[in-house]
């Protein structure tokens, strides 16, 4: 296979926008990318996209999309992994290029939620767990995670006010990202009291509904140079799933997939987790702030929230966790989530980040759908 760069990015800031669709928003972050490579023309475009359909009521995205960008004519096309459909859009696009059908290929990740009532974004939401088994019994999605969060403080003898370490470290990242929905800092008493969602998970352990939208143009090595003085390679990608039912897993308190995917996207980059100098992972709950940490090899069982009490973990640490905030306190508008990560790393390596910046040469985005049911792995090497 060929060797994969990513040559420009751009994305929106995420928020509440009742004056943009999603096409509007699509069009600011794709603009933005084009511009980062001097305007040149894309070859093909892979959309990331949770809920068009069931809060848009709008399939045929790539195209729409395309259309309204003016990509119209270039093979474009939406991919959906629930939450996780940003990071899976990476792959698809990564695929392109590395395949050799394409030379230049744009990613694209977009969701519009906030104009919709909550109670029908939260259905929408949870439809990312198993419909027959879970959500026809009146599970949310914030339950399922809620179950998962209590056996493992119980299991590891974690108290409340250790658990909101994490969201007190992503508030204080995000509260210097320019692009942040929730830019501002928090404690672990606000944490810890905030109002209760599905016990024990509380307002400030969840991600915030919002809409954003991220693009990414990669191209082949022949093209990199041309196109920017300073390309990313892409230089490992895994994907893997698991059962979406979460009563036929054998351990709750592991992501199996997170571990499959990472083991190939470390194998094919050659790198260990030791390497990696900054990590985008996804947080759309304390709970798997800290599992996600473990199952990337980055920390102990049930070690994770001490270590980060400590100082581990956070700026200047090797690696540094989410220095944007993450889906906590950036925010998480689903669909585009994995291609902002994506993003944020390239813009890291490459020195440009504009919020929390992380000196550093290999990085690393983790993006979920559903309750790590479907996961993508992302390496990147400046």
């Amino acid at each position: 296979m060929r060797k994969v760069y990513v040559v420009g990015v751009g994305f929106t800031k995420i928020g509440r926008f009742f004056d943009k669709g999603l096409r509007e928003l699509f069009a600011e972050a794709a603009i933005k990318a084009l511009d980062d490579i001097g305007g040149e023309n894309v070859q093909a475009l892979v959309v990331g996209n949770m809920m068009s359909s069931s809060l848009g009521e709008q399939d045929n995205l790539g195209a729409v999309l395309a259309d309204y960008a003016g990509l119209g004519g270039i093979p474009a096309f939406k991919v959906e992994a629930a939450c996780g459909s940003g990071g899976v859009a990476v792959y698809t696009g990564y695929s392109l290029v590395a395949s050799g059908l394409f030379d230049i290929v744009m990613v694209g990740g977009v969701e519009k939620q906030t104009e919709y009532p909550t109670r029908i974004v939260s259905k929408g939401l949870a439809q990312a767990s198993d419909a027959e088994y879970e959500l026809f019994y009146g599970i949310s999605f914030t339950g399922l995670n809620a179950l998962v969060m209590r056996k493992y403080m119980e299991t590891y003898g974690i108290s409340r006010d250790e658990m909101s370490v994490w969201p007190v470290l992503m508030h204080k990242n995000a509260s210097k990202n320019p692009y942040a929905q929730l830019p501002f800092e928090v404690t672990i008493e606000q944490v810890s009291n905030s109002m209760l969602i599905a016990d024990p998970i509380r307002l400030l352990d969840s991600s915030p509904i919002g809409d954003g939208a991220a693009a990414l143009v990669l191209a082949s090595e022949k093209y990199a140079r041309k196109l920017s003085d300073t390309p990313v390679e892409i230089a490992g990608v895994g994907l893997a799933t698991d059962h979406i039912y979460i009563a036929y897993r054998d351990d709750l308190l592991k992501l199996k997939a997170t571990i499959d995917a990472s083991k190939v996207a470390y194998r094919m980059a050659k790198v260990e987790p030791s390497q990696i100098d900054v990590v985008e992972e996804h947080d759309a709950f304390t709970i798997l702030g800290y599992m996600n940490l473990e199952d990337l090899g980055f920390s102990e069982r049930g070690k994770t929230p001490k270590e980060i009490a400590e100082g581990r973990f956070h700026p200047g640490d090797k690696p540094t966790v989410n220095p944007s905030g993450g889906l906590k306190a950036r925010g998480h508008p689903v669909g585009a989530t994995g291609v902002y990560q994506v993003a944020e790393v390239a813009m890291q390596l490459r020195g440009d980040y504009p919020g929390v910046k992380v000196n550093g040469e290999i990085g690393l985005a983790q993006s979920i759908g559903g309750l790590g049911t479907t996961v993508s792995v992302i390496i990147l090497r400046r």
